[in-house]
Formats: structure tokens, sequence, C-alpha cells
């Protein structure tokens, strides 16, 4: 299994950094896998560029390339006013640009840190719905852990279990079919004809 960590923790020594790391091994220890980590921070100027000249630098094309190619994904975000960090937004905005359905059927992990447990609902109300807007397969476990979390009862639990759910999807079939071409795509049918589809007609 190839397993990719796009961590977005800005400081050295980073907390995101020190929870993607956790779950990377618990994930490993399941399901035998090569980590690769991105660190955002390190692309934060090719970033910036992607919007201006519309091209990616040789960097961020490699993380670009890294990210598509994995079987699972594990991402971490620091919260920035009750919502993932601008850094991490625009890697993935870039990312869905340049590498269009790069995420489609891929398995995610999604997590994030912050200094207070009231901003654990960032995963539900930011990053759960950014990637699955992205096509990805979302783990039913998210990862939050807030200042008080490190050291404490229950964060074990919680890497442990979303761990197990990634490995568990990476290694069903879903990860065996090949990543949706942008000419390939099912055609959606408008919602008024699905609707018309359910009407009795007697």
């Amino acid at each position: 299994m190839k397993l990719v960590v796009v961590s977005a923790g800005l400081s050295v020594p980073s907390s995101t950094r020190l929870l993607a790391d956790r779950l990377a091994a618990a994930a490993a220890a399941q399901s035998p896998a090569d980590v690769q980590v991105i660190e955002l921070r390190d692309l934060a100027v090719e970033i910036a560029h992607t919007f201006t000249t519309g091209f990616p630098g040789r960097s961020l094309s490699a993380a670009f390339e890294t990210v598509a190619g994995a079987d699972g994904l594990i991402v971490v975000t620091p919260v920035f006013s009750a919502s993932y960090s601008g850094l991490f937004k625009s890697f993935f905005d870039a990312l869905s640009v340049t590498e269009e359905g790069a995420l489609a059927g891929k398995p995610v992990l999604i997590a994030a840190t912050g200094g207070t447990a009231r901003h654990s609902l960032v995963l539900d109300h930011a990053l759960r719905p950014l990637f699955s807007h992205l096509g990805a397969v979302v783990v039913p476990t998210g990862v939050y852990a807030a200042s008080e979390d490190w050291g404490a009862e229950g964060l074990d639990g919680r890497i442990e279990r979303a761990a197990g759910e990634l490995a568990a999807l990476t290694a069903g079939p879903a990860t065996a079919r090949p990543r949706p071409r942008r000419d390939s795509l099912e055609e959606v049918t408008p919602f008024e004809e699905r609707l018309a589809a359910l009407r009795p007609t007697g």
C-alpha cells in the first residue's frame, strides 16, 4: 500500500505533523505501507505561484503526482478561524485544477489539531464536505486533537479506529479501479428527470 500524508503544520516541531505521524504509524501497523509525507509549508511559495501563473512548480508537481498515485491519504490541518488553514485549502484547490479527478474514489482519513476542543466540529463542517466534493471516500472516523488531548485517554483509541478504517478501505477493491478521466465521467441525470421517473404514470 502506498500511503501519502499531507501535513499543513507551520511550526517546527508541529503538533499537526505529530498527529500525522501517529496516524500513519497506526495505519502502517495494520496494513504494511510505504509512507510518504508532504509538508505543505515547504511548498507554500509554489502553491501561491500556481494561482498567478496557472502552472505548478517542479516540487509542487511532484507532490501532486505523489497524491494522485496514492492508495490512501491522511490529511491533517491546524484549525484557523474554525476551519482548515488557507495553505491546506490552497493545496487541494490547486491539485483539483491541475490533476482533475486525482482524489476520485481515493480513501482519505481527515484529521485536525487545535488549541481547544470547541473546534472539533471542523472535521464534519469543513474537512468532510471538502473531500466529499473532490470525490474522495472519507473514512467514518475523523481525528481531532486539542491541546489537552495529548497524553490523555481517548486520542489513541480514535487514532487506532480511524487507521483501521483507512487500512480496510485501501485493502478493498475500490483502490483497484482506475482514476476516472474527465471525458469518461458518467453523465449526470438532471434532478427534474429523476423526480419525474418516480411519479406514478397511471
